[in-house]
């Protein structure tokens, strides 16, 4: 039995008992802290790296072994997997998106259907050709007039385009070029990405002449495939591999130069205001008629020292499938705004309750993987009664964000606007922390030995190891022998925010469940 989660006890000999463990205690071990500080970290790695000789009796994936070789090689057991590039697949209704998506998988994943619409929403799958990885993103038909339900659909191919390294555009060759897809072209052309033009439905070598009309969209020469027989989906996606990146630019963004801080909240809660306070000037329009910002703006200033790009958003209303017209364009672009963005402010007004459109606005955040700071506005108009109620309201509504960095402003007056720098930065410094896995597995073991997780079904699953498979959030994943409770998880998580703070970062706490390789 390995030791990577400390001693253990036989399962049989153990009651089953529920160990409400992440909810309820037990409180902060100091002494668990010191230990893990005093740690001699040649020894810890050397123990690591004998849990990891360990994990060669487990069945383990190619993309295992692709993690495990990555934390290899890193100065400090630590290296984050290159993100795999993104292929988006556009194109009206009904030309065969969905069929090429499953073609290119070699499985039935996309719903297909002799029917236009059936695709609304992006999904992304893991694609791989000669060897290479890829993320294939289906979309649903693009139409420029789209109203109501189609509309949303089309907004949504845009973004895909905007988040994909190289984009596929498939036209129907029994119809060819259509009005709808000419005006597509100029918005494909404007994301600067490279775009192959896809024939599809070219179902014998016959048609594949007619093809050749496609070059009108200015686009490149056209690839004749027929999704529905294989027909030339080979040939397309030895191109594409010429054109695509070995990583994605656009799926784990290496960010330069000023660091990036998204201004997220409800309309009129004081965005723009504190846009305009922090630059010293108006930079942006403010009025009291709500959902006066529509396109997220983006600001370089200097405050505290140092020079920030800061993106004023749109106020985000409601459920964005609930919104119509430019609102529901200004939630799309403040959802691409903090894709670019490192951390997020969420401005919140106290001089209101908490509401649920807010603490949405802050799971889009955590959704997001971006560091987080939320700014109580509007806290000179605050009096004793209100701020009683605020407290509870925080507690009650913002408990599971409560290591978040908190700052009390005002935007109109720039009420202790100073803290707002010490808070990002404190933020993204979490964001981008890295254990060593020699530490982290010290800790695990630690953990596990004073807390063993529970036993379900006579069985109590074992940490054989674990590695930070990434920052920008911490991404651990940890190598078990059976599902962690969610208890479990967030008591780990606890721990770790103990004891290396990451004060205003989300952590990502993944598992690999593998078996023991069976003997022949």
């Amino acid at each position: 039995m390995s030791d990577a989660s400390g001693p253990q006890v036989e399962p049989e000999s153990v009651p089953e008992v529920d160990h409400e463990i992440a909810d309820e205690g037990p409180e902060f071990d100091a002494a668990l802290a010191e230990r893990i500080a005093a740690l001699d970290e040649d020894a810890a790695e050397k123990r690591a790296a004998s849990l990891r000789a360990g994990l060669a009796e487990f069945d383990l994936d190619d993309e295992d072994l692709a993690l495990l070789d990555a934390a290899d090689e890193g100065p400090d057991g630590i290296v984050a997997l290159p993100a795999l590039p993104v292929l988006a697949i556009v194109g009206r209704p009904n030309v065969g998106k969905s069929a090429l998506v499953n073609r290119i998988l070699g499985r039935r994943e996309a719903v297909v259907e002799d029917v236009p619409g059936v695709t609304r929403d992006r999904v992304a799958y893991r694609a791989e050709w000669l060897g290479r990885g890829f993320t294939l993103v289906d979309t649903g038909g693009w139409e420029p007039d789209a109203r109501g339900i189609d509309a949303a659909v089309a907004a949504q191919s845009e973004v895909a385009i905007d988040l994909a390294d190289a984009v596929l555009f498939v036209v129907d060759i029994n119809v060819g070029a259509t009005g709808t897809d000419e005006r597509v072209v100029p918005l494909l052309r404007a994301s600067k990405k490279p775009v192959i033009v896809v024939a599809n439905k070219s179902d014998d070598a016959i048609r594949d002449p007619e093809s050749a009309s496609l070059w009108s969209l200015g686009l490149g020469e056209p690839w004749p495939v027929s999704a529905v027989h294989g027909r030339g989906v080979a040939d397309l996606l030895d191109h594409v591999m010429t054109v695509l990146p070995e990583q994605s630019a656009v799926a784990k963004r290496e960010f330069g130069g000023p660091r990036r801080v998204a201004i997220l909240g409800r309309p009129n809660v004081g965005k723009s205001s504190l846009l305009n306070k922090a630059a010293g000037e108006e930079r942006v329009v403010v009025n009291e008629l709500a959902g006066t910002t529509r396109d997220p703006v983006d600001e370089q200033l200097e405050l505290g020292g140092r020079v920030w790009t800061f993106v004023d958003t749109a106020g985000i209303r409601k459920r964005v499938h609930l919104q119509q017209g430019a609102d529901f364009y200004a939630s799309l672009r403040t959802a691409a705004a903090l894709e670019k963005a490192e951390v997020a402010v969420v401005v919140l007004d106290v001089t209101e309750p908490i509401s649920v459109q807010d603490i949405r606005i802050v799971d889009l955040v955590l959704e997001s993987g971006r560091a987080l700071v939320l700014a109580y506005n509007k806290w000179d108009q605050l009096d004793d009664e209100r701020r009683r109620y605020l407290e509870r309201e925080i507690e009650q509504d913002l408990g599971h964000v409560a290591w978040a960095p908190r700052v009390n402003i005002s935007a109109r007056t720039g009420r202790h606007l100073e803290k707002l720098v010490p808070a990002l930065e404190t933020a993204l410094e979490s964001w981008d922390t890295r254990i060593p896995t020699g530490k982290f597995n010290a800790l695990l073991a630690e953990l596990v030995a004073e807390h063993p997780h529970p036993v379900r079904s006579g069985k109590q699953p074992r940490i054989l190891f674990g590695t930070q498979a990434g920052t920008r959030p911490p991404t651990f994943v940890l190598f078990t022998t059976g599902f962690l409770d969610p208890q479990y998880r967030r008591f780990i998580q606890r721990r770790l925010r103990e004891i290396y703070g990451f004060e205003g970062t989300p952590i990502v706490v993944n598992m690999r469940v593998r078996e023991k390789r069976q003997r022949r």
